[in-house]
């Protein structure tokens, strides 16, 4: 690591290291029997500062280790004495470069996101009826990501096509590290093969948009009751006759955003308005985070783009057996293996490229 990136991790493990002693200092004085709203979330904010506050007390006492072994080689009368200070202040220097690497690491990887749970949405874009299929065919492929992650996936919300389909789906995933791995999955995703109702034999281009919202708890983010509008309406499509008849079907609208929430899978009304308040508060959280972050757009469509043919974060080529993730440009993947849900060397790759890529930036820039 060169001096520069260093000096700024040095740097904002004191800021940590300061706010860390402050949060302290707060959450004692706190008279939690009338405060617990403010003590629960300095609680969390302490946990997620403590594992690089004690990075810098680490930092701080090889750095007075070093001193030490320093004076020492400089003073030492006798020669074998020099040699082992040297040897010593050498091995302390390499366990300082060694944490600042770790912790330029811990920067970049945010536990606290990575172990969220998501909604992941599934829409279909441009091709028409081609794409609703080919939706259904990641809808299928996520479900075997989970199943292989030992995660737990449910459908939330659904919308099919009238061959049979998918027009929009919300699968509610949760687990270890959902968020760490499927954060790559938003974008548009391109197909190129023949549709089945295709008689020619041309190979056609769809695309189909895919969101990834990680789950918000309530204390994150706060909806007033006047910023809503719930309406109720009659579920379309499968379910049965209670399903279409009864008006268990919940849309909500939130006006400072203009984001609008739709949920009728289950039967019970009331199960379908938890359902989509949680829907809508990750996107919420989404929207806002988005705003906070100059590199991308302040709405959701910065995620899921537009479904334009020209937009797209990988192409799934069937004609050749192969997928290519244009965020990946060193191999190209077998088509069956990840439509079945074997995405592991794909994740590294992402995984290592996502670390490379941000690294430097975030260290332009680093805020507690």
């Amino acid at each position: 690591m060169d001096t520069k990136n260093g000096e700024r991790i040095l740097s904002y493990l004191e800021k940590i290291h300061h706010k860390y002693e402050e949060t302290s200092r707060q959450l004692m004085a706190l008279d939690i029997a009338s405060q617990q709203k403010k003590f629960k979330e300095l609680s969390k904010e302490l946990a997620r500062l403590k594992p690089l506050a004690e990075k810098y007390q680490e930092y701080v006492k090889l750095a007075r280790q070093g001193a030490e072994a320093g004076e020492l080689q400089k003073q030492a009368e006798d020669p074998e004495m020099a040699t082992l200070a040297a040897a010593e202040l050498a091995e302390l220097l390499e366990r300082q470069e060694a944490l600042l690497q770790d912790v330029s690491r811990m920067i970049v990887a945010d536990e606290r996101e990575d172990n969220r749970n998501v909604f992941l949405e599934i829409r279909a874009g441009a091709g028409g009826n081609e794409a609703s299929l080919f939706a259904a065919d990641l809808l299928r492929m996520y479900l075997r990501i989970a199943e292989r992650m030992n995660w737990k996936a449910e459908v939330v919300s659904t919308a099919y096509s009238a061959i049979g389909g998918i027009k929009e789906i919300v699968l509610y995933i949760r687990g270890s590290a959902v968020y760490k791995y499927l954060k790559f999955e938003s974008g548009v995703h391109r197909v190129q093969r023949v549709p089945v109702t295709e008689a020619g034999g041309r190979i056609h281009t769809s695309t189909v948009t895919v969101a990834v919202l990680p789950e918000v708890e309530d204390v994150e983010v706060e909806i007033n009751p006047k910023d809503i509008r719930v309406d109720t309406f009659a579920a379309s499509g499968p379910g049965g006759q209670h399903v279409n008849k009864t008006e268990s079907a919940i849309r909500i609208t939130h006006f400072p955003t203009g984001i609008v929430v739709s949920c009728q899978d289950e039967k019970s009304q009331h199960k379908n308005k938890e359902k989509a308040m949680k829907i809508l508060k990750a996107r919420i959280f989404e929207f806002e985070k988005n705003k906070r972050q100059a590199s991308i757009a302040q709405d959701r469509r910065s995620q899921v783009g537009s479904g334009e043919r020209s937009e797209k974060i990988r192409t799934y080529n069937f004609p050749q057996s192969r997928i290519t993730d244009h965020r990946v440009n060193s191999r190209n993947f077998n088509i069956d293996f990840i439509l079945d849900g074997d995405v592991n060397d794909l994740m590294s790759e992402l995984l290592a490229q996502h670390h490379e890529s941000v690294i430097e930036e975030t260290l332009k820039g680093l805020t507690v």
